[in-house]
């Protein structure tokens, strides 16, 4: 389905609509390992191929130092991330929705200082 989106961007990319923009990604995956760092690197290629300027989850997010090893979280330096079990049932935890917003306040700045 997001295949289909990002296909539909060849007008976009043949006139450089997102050339110079930010581009950052936010995803959720089944389970810890299911895919998370190939989804953000296949967005990431896409981004690449439109001329934008990436970023992930910046090492100064500071749920990075409350991260531990006995829970599963999303969120590392690709972008913030969830896992939503493989039924869908799990819901963002605290530190991941924390990781999306530093996300999003992040992207904002950067989008900021590229305009100036």
């Amino acid at each position: 389905q997001m295949q289909t989106i990002l296909d539909q961007t060849g007008g976009q990319w043949a006139n450089g609509a997102l050339t110079g923009k930010v581009g950052s990604a936010i995803v959720s995956t089944g389970s810890q390992h299911f895919g998370n760092e190939t989804t953000f690197r296949a967005l990431h290629t896409f981004m690449f191929h439109h001329g934008m300027v990436i970023t992930g989850l910046p090492g100064t997010f500071p749920g990075f130092a409350t991260m531990g090893v006995d829970v599963a979280n999303g969120c590392g330096p690709y972008g913030a991330s969830t896992i939503t079990g493989s039924d869908g049932s799990r819901m963002p935890s605290e530190l991941e929705l924390a990781g999306a917003k530093f996300q999003g306040e992040h992207v904002a700045k950067l989008a900021a200082k590229l305009k100036k």
